[in-house]
């Protein structure tokens, strides 16, 4: 497996070299929008200290990090009206990882929603902003 590079877009992120729509920070986590969502509210959930993916990671930062995902989901399914939530993880590119820094992504779904492939344009920053404020407020 490949080494972790740190100047993937989420350790820009993490050091604030590029913008985000941040919806949760602690010491061990960073949560923000996607900017190509695939539903409303689709966001991402990264660890602040780098891995490739799951299986590089450090077992004690991958289980804070899995506690942070729990509350950022739910917190996603309640800010924006959703009945559920869809929580992927990819590891590799065969598996569909296109950004080599662990994430989660959260899809808050209600029933009959259409998931968008994980392509195209970005998503309107006004409509980030919004949605990040919504789950921000259901925290």
């Amino acid at each position: 497996m490949t080494a972790y590079d740190p100047n993937n877009i989420f350790g820009k992120i993490l050091r604030g070299e590029i913008p985000s729509h941040k919806i949760y920070e602690d010491e061990h986590a960073y949560a923000f929008m996607d900017v190509m969502p695939m539903v409303d509210g689709h966001c991402l959930v990264i660890p602040k200290r780098g891995s490739r993916n799951l299986l590089d990671a450090d077992p004690a930062v991958l289980a804070k990090l899995i506690a942070t995902v729990q509350k950022v989901a739910k917190a996603a399914v309640k800010g924006m009206g959703a009945e559920g939530c869809q929580i992927r993880q990819y590891n590799e590119a065969p598996a569909g990882q296109t950004v080599f820094h662990l994430h989660f992504h959260i899809l808050p779904l209600k029933t009959g929603d259409s998931v968008k492939p994980h392509v195209g344009g970005m998503a309107e920053q006004a409509v980030l902003a919004r949605h990040a404020e919504m789950i921000r407020a259901a925290f």
